[in-house]
């Protein structure tokens, strides 16, 4: 990121602030903050249960599931899929585990398209290069308008001015042509009802909609996103809704908890009415089972790097895949290995503790990377001067 995106991405962050600041400590705020912690403490101590439960709910709703182990038994999973319904094409809605995956570059590779409906991940994905988000909820946050307009209009070849709307209905009008032909729409979820067997998803847009509208619905979630119920999958989403934009609610908010279906016709089940006729859930582990029981708190919100002095300094170089600052560094030991954690900025950090006192569920996350760090070093992973100075207090009794 060079220095005017930085620039414009602290401003953005800003206005998140200010949003927020009036009722992220209110009454009511407070006592979800509450109770979240207390649905992902026993949601995560727990998972093994309750993904067994998911996993029978979803059977008993008619929705498919696949267990993906790693990265690529989710790519294949994907692929088996599309191949059934002879895909060239899907539609895309917002999501850091399809990032993990990787799914964007995997499908291109098989002459797929993937479209972005989101209109930030659009952006960044006409953009092309250096296109990784800057924030889970606002990925392109970190480009002016100016830019966007220059990147739209190259990609697109058109010649909107650097007006927002003009932009945003540039960018709508050739997502919605790109789209109509595609019979496959995919998506995360940011929570998962372990008893009701329901996916709630929350949207400003409304593209998620226009994804589950398609034949077939593949929705990919990290088992982290299971809770108990759907009472808990809505407070969880609620809280992230508040810290991630200053908002109480999400325009909209799906819960899907099956195929599209009727039975207005002599109560005779007929699916595939105007929704999806086939929905498929693939549970992805790759790494979380293993992972630090704290990691695996965070709801998604990013209130976490909007605080950070060090991502407010170097940006998205902050950070893992799509999971960014320190708590992406933290994820990436578990998804990766010790050595991306270390190139993912392990020792950028300043242990400082403003992301955990930002938190909405005070994910000790300075405190995670400080034996981060340990283990790093242990399997020779540290910067090339702090071994300087250790040999010199080794050698000398003196870093000097």
């Amino acid at each position: 990121m060079d220095k005017s995106e930085l620039e414009t991405m602290r401003k953005s962050f800003n206005t998140v602030k200010r949003r927020s600041d009036s009722i992220k400590n209110s009454p009511s705020t407070l006592r979800l903050k509450k109770r979240v912690s207390e649905i992902k403490k026993e949601s995560i101590e727990n998972n093994e249960h309750y993904l067994k439960q998911a996993i029978e709910s979803f059977k008993r709703n008619d929705i498919e599931v696949r267990i993906a182990e790693t990265c690529d038994d989710a790519l294949k999973f994907i692929d088996e899929l599309l191949l059934e319904c002879g895909a060239s094409a899907v539609a895309k809605a917002k999501s850091n585990t399809l990032g993990e995956i990787d799914l964007k570059a995997h499908l291109a590779d098989k002459n797929i398209e993937v479209v972005e409906t989101d209109l930030g991940d659009r952006i960044l994905q006409l953009k092309k290069t250096d296109n990784k988000p800057v924030h889970p909820t606002g990925p392109a946050s970190h480009l002016n308008v100016s830019s966007i307009k220059d990147i739209v209009n190259e990609s697109l070849d058109s010649n909107v001015d650097a007006v927002p709307r003009e932009i945003m209905e540039e960018v709508k009008a050739d997502v919605l042509n790109r789209i109509k032909n595609a019979n496959v729409g995919i998506s995360g979820a940011n929570a998962i009802a372990s008893e009701e067997g329901s996916c709630v998803m929350v949207h400003n847009e409304g593209n998620i909609s226009l994804v589950s509208l398609k034949d077939l619905h593949i929705i990919v979630a990290g088992i982290d996103k299971i809770v108990p119920t759907l009472e808990d999958a809505i407070s969880i989403v609620k809280l992230e809704t508040i810290f991630a934009t200053g908002n109480f609610v999400t325009s909209y908010m799906n819960v899907i908890s099956g195929p599209s279906k009727t039975a207005d016709i002599e109560k005779k089940l007929l699916k595939n009415m105007y929704g999806a006729e086939r929905v498929v859930v693939i549970l992805l582990d790759n790494g979380r089972s293993e992972a630090t029981a704290e990691c695996m708190y965070c709801i998604g919100c990013g209130n976490c790097i909007v605080h950070c002095p060090v991502y407010n300094a170097v940006g998205n170089e902050f950070g893992f895949n799509n999971y960014l600052g320190g708590r992406g560094v933290a994820m990436s030991k578990f998804i990766g290995d010790d050595e991306a954690c270390y190139e993912s900025g392990l020792y950028m950090c300043t242990l400082c503790g403003l992301c955990t006192l930002n938190c909405p569920v005070s994910i000790p996350t300075n405190e995670i990377l400080e034996k981060m760090r340990q283990y790093s070093a242990e399997k020779g992973f540290y910067p090339k001067a702090h071994g300087k100075i250790r040999d010199n207090v080794s050698k000398n009794n003196s870093p000097y």
